[in-house]
């Protein structure tokens, strides 16, 4: 009998559902996925929990009706401008009470535990703790420090937190929709898992996710985030300057950017033009493409130009031997690759595309879109811990009796 996991993605502009089948032989099919509007969130926060509870049960609904099935346990993706995240250490003596002590699984949970130990405000909470990197005795750089020999154990950690509140109205949203949420986690650590090779995450990487109301990044080097930030620009500032440049409804100039907005000039034919509607009963009229481009451009390029500040402490992006991968709505817009180059001095930029399964919604290719990075990530999650499950539910380190399990499959899954 087949299993099935799903994942929804709570976003400013669309909420997406996603359902995944695990069939007897352990293979992975996406047979559902559902969207719907979004009207309830803000830089993605919620601000009405009643809208924000229809769309999830819309959107949910619609995958369940292309899968055939009823699911009641979902992975849901947080995001909004109030994540945030650090760096931390946390080193521990090693027990010596034999010659040659050699590390153990409980050493590694016990250095994890130390390193996560950060004073934060009481109206914060830590969503990820991702191991980085194991110093034994000095020695830096070690991936897994398991049955090594050494005294001294210290551990490199990412962790990301979000505001209590943000995090827990997201949370009662889905179970108001009817659903047990399993699991939840980082919007842009879920696309990473559905649009970045473990070669551009290995030799040093940037993911970009252009949303509408915020724009997440993440730096990776080394197979592990160095960086997670949210920006609180996205394509809805976009829109609005169309709105208030060209005298038009929020809904027209969407429309306009989504289906003629170009950002990068070069690009736009000598007089190719964009059909304006008239209002109050007056004909449309014809105006120039590149007007349309003159005010996205500048836009698009100030939001490049502050993720490029942003992780300048980190990174400089001229160097990076991976690429720069960019999702999320805006990814689809004529000329981002270009414009990207341009903004960060590399040529090493893409549009990052989740991959292709097996199943019904795979042969419909619906999700094969950088809008549906997140989703994907968050099914593909939930799969995978739910393989591992099945594989540690016969061993001793099963999920349930040891600490260190959840930080093998963040290693061996997630990064």
């Amino acid at each position: 009998m087949s299993d099935f996991v799903a994942g929804i993605d709570i976003g400013t502009s669309r909420i997406r559902a996603v359902i995944g089948e695990i069939t007897d032989d352990g293979t992975f099919q996406i047979t559902g996925v559902g969207t719907n509007p979004s009207t309830g969130l803000r830089k993605g926060v919620v601000v009405n929990l009643e809208d924000t509870v229809r769309a999830i049960s819309q959107a949910v609904e619609t995958a369940e009706m292309m899968s055939g099935v009823e699911i009641q346990r979902c992975t849901v993706g947080i995001g909004g401008t109030h994540i945030e995240s650090l760096n931390s250490r946390g080193s521990v003596a090693l027990p010596q009470k034999k010659e040659n002590y050699e590390i153990q699984h409980e050493d590694i949970a016990r250095v994890i535990d130390v390193a996560r130990a950060y004073k934060f405000p009481l109206d914060r909470q830590v969503i990820h703790v991702i191991p980085q990197s194991y110093i034994v005795d000095g020695e830096k750089g070690i991936r897994d420090p398991r049955n090594r020999i050494g005294v001294r154990l210290e551990a490199e950690v990412h962790i990301v937190t979000g505001s209590v509140t943000p995090v827990q109205t997201i949370l009662k949203c889905v179970n108001r929709a009817g659903l047990y949420v399993d699991e939840y986690m980082l919007n842009s650590l879920a696309e990473v898992k559905s649009v970045m090779t473990k070669d551009e995450q290995e030799l040093g990487s940037l993911l970009i996710d252009l949303g509408a109301g915020t724009t997440d990044i993440v730096y990776l080097a080394d197979g592990a985030p160095q960086l997670t930030s949210v920006l609180p620009v996205g394509g809805d500032h976009v829109t609005n300057d169309i709105s208030i440049v060209k005298g038009l409804s929020v809904e027209m100039s969407e429309k306009i950017k989504c289906e003629a907005g170009y950002c990068w000039a070069p690009l736009i034919e000598e007089n190719e033009t964009v059909i304006i509607p008239g209002l109050g009963g007056r004909p449309p009229v014809r105006i120039p493409q590149s007007e349309i481009c003159a005010v996205i451009q500048p836009r698009m390029a100030e939001i490049f130009s502050m993720v490029k500040e942003k992780i300048s402490a980190v990174a400089d992006t001229r160097t990076l031997s991976g690429n720069i991968v960019i999702t999320g709505g805006g990814a689809n817009m004529a000329g981002i690759v270009d414009l990207a180059c341009a903004v960060f001095e590399t040529q090493n930029v893409r549009v990052g595309i989740p991959g292709t399964f097996s199943g019904l919604a795979g042969d419909l290719g619906e999700y094969r879109s950088p809008e549906y990075a997140a989703v994907i990530g968050l099914v593909l999650n939930a799969y995978e811990k739910f393989s591992a499950s099945r594989t540690d539910s016969f061993s001793k380190d099963s999920p349930q009796n040891s600490v260190f399990t959840a930080v093998k499959n963040w290693f061996k899954e997630l990064f």
